[in-house]
């Protein structure tokens, strides 16, 4: 991939649509429903990989702009999103649903503030 600097927003915009959709999938749901509820889950924990994809993407092709925002968490979101992606038979749903509540209004916060267009990277 090249190092296109036009890529990078497009990678902090992927972080922000994939928690918007979370937070659609989940907004009305409490932690027993969201506990029962396969196809919900399904849909959290693939946005869950796009965030990570992403992060790991920055952090990866934009050491700059990493180094730059160290309060965004890249290489943790990497590490959920491997854990997700390579552990599917032992996701712990509790962990999953502790991070749409506690992390990701967070995370799409730092985002946005750094992603905003006056900031140079």
């Amino acid at each position: 991939m090249s190092r296109d600097k036009d890529r990078l927003p497009h990678y902090l915009e992927h972080v922000l649509e994939a928690i918007r959709r979370i937070e659609r999938y989940t907004v009305d749901m409490s932690e027993q429903e969201f506990m029962k509820n396969e196809m919900t889950q399904d849909a959290v924990i693939r946005n869950i990989e796009i965030i990570g994809e992403a992060c790991h993407n920055v952090e990866v092709h934009y050491p700059e702009f990493a180094t730059a925002n160290p309060a965004l968490p890249l290489a943790f979101a990497y590490q959920m999103r491997n854990a997700v992606a390579h552990g599917y038979s032992t996701v712990d749903l509790k962990i999953v649903w502790t991070t749409i509540r506690n992390d990701l209004p967070g995370l799409y916060k730092k985002v946005q503030t750094c992603s905003k267009p006056s900031r140079q990277w």
